[in-house]
């Protein structure tokens, strides 16, 4: 089992920056692929980036230039930073990580005001 908890989300203005963290604990060695998907309302959850623990990334069109990804094996921890927000990035936050199969957190909640 893995457990994972956010942290950073927030009230921002458009254009603003918020950073992401979440901690994965329990069976951490068995996580491959770490990363954030994202809940808009009324919409599908939706993939915004990954990280492999080889540090190979990948964002969704929407954020690249904008979000960055990063993470430490060591601590077990992935962080997302996220530059020049828009009110489109408004979205329910979970952090994700792939084991033996997908593990989600609990979710962290970022607001961007036009």
């Amino acid at each position: 089992q893995v457990q994972l908890v956010e942290s950073g989300g927030g009230l921002v203005q458009a254009g603003g920056s918020l950073r992401l963290s979440c901690a994965a604990s329990g069976s951490t060695f068995s996580i491959s692929t770490m990363g954030w998907h994202r809940q808009a309302p009324g919409k599908q959850r939706e993939l915004v980036a990954t990280i492999t623990n080889r540090g190979t990334t990948y964002y969704t069109d929407s954020v690249k230039g904008r979000f960055t990804i990063s993470r430490d094996n060591a601590k077990n921890t992935v962080d997302l930073q996220m530059n020049n927000l828009k009110p489109e990035d408004t979205a329910v936050y979970y952090c994700y990580a792939l084991a033996y199969r997908p593990y989600w957190g609990q979710g962290t909640q970022v607001t961007v005001s036009s």
